[in-house]
């Protein structure tokens, strides 16, 4: 055997795998909802004062807590969370629809830029992982 067919041969067939960055899309996406979940979470927290238990508090409450949830598992990898994240940003459209033209088109804007990029390849990369 020559020498270049054994080092052809002592080749691994596939490069090693090497560790799987975060785009800085993804990242800065994910403390944007870490700080909106936080946030939103705290600044209503103070309604639980006004009445022993609105409902709407809770189900904002709700909401915000899944925009954590949805930002500490997009920095962590977890392609449920973008789905999560993109959901809740649908959610806010949604809402948006009854209050001003100005507050739906915001939030429709911010679904298409949050949904450009979570679903570009780079990010499908980053999200595509064994157990993700």
């Amino acid at each position: 055997m020559s020498g270049s067919a054994k080092r052809l041969q002592l080749r691994d067939p596939e490069p090693p795998v090497q560790t799987k960055r975060r785009p800085l899309s993804v990242t800065l996406i994910a403390c944007g909802y870490i700080l909106a979940g936080a946030g939103g979470f705290v600044a209503h927290a103070a309604e639980f004062k006004l009445s022993p238990l609105p409902s709407d508090t809770l189900w904002v409450e709700g909401i915000s807590l899944l925009a954590l949830l949805s930002g500490v598992f997009l920095w962590l990898g977890r392609n449920w969370a973008r789905w999560l994240a993109l959901a809740w940003i649908a959610w806010h459209v949604i809402l948006s629809a009854f209050h001003s033209r100005r507050e739906l088109a915001i939030h429709s804007l911010m679904c298409v830029v949050l949904a450009y990029f979570l679903l570009r390849p780079a990010s499908a990369r980053y999200f595509r992982r064994a157990g993700a």
